[in-house]
C-alpha cells in the first residue's frame, strides 16, 4: 500500500512537499526549507514571515 503524505511550512515559505511516505514528505520539506533560507539570507530577507491562524464561522 502506497502513503501520500503532504507537508506545509507557511512560517517560511507558501509551499508545501509530498512524498511516497511519512518519511520521504519530510526529507523533502527539509530540503525545501533549506534552499528558502538560503534564497532569502543571500538577498537579505528575513527568514520567517509573519502567520496567524483565525478561526471564522461558517453559515449555511
Amino acid at each position: 500500500m502506497r502513503l501520500r503524505c503532504r507537508l506545509s511550512c507557511a512560517e517560511v515559505f507558501e509551499g508545501v512537499s509530498q512524498g511516497e511516505t511519512e518519511a520521504e514528505a519530510l526529507r523533502n520539506i527539509q530540503e525545501a526549507i533549506q534552499l528558502c533560507l538560503d534564497v532569502r539570507r543571500a538577498q537579505g530577507l528575513p527568514l520567517t514571515i509573519e502567520s496567524r491562524q483565525i478561526e471564522a464561522p461558517i453559515y449555511a
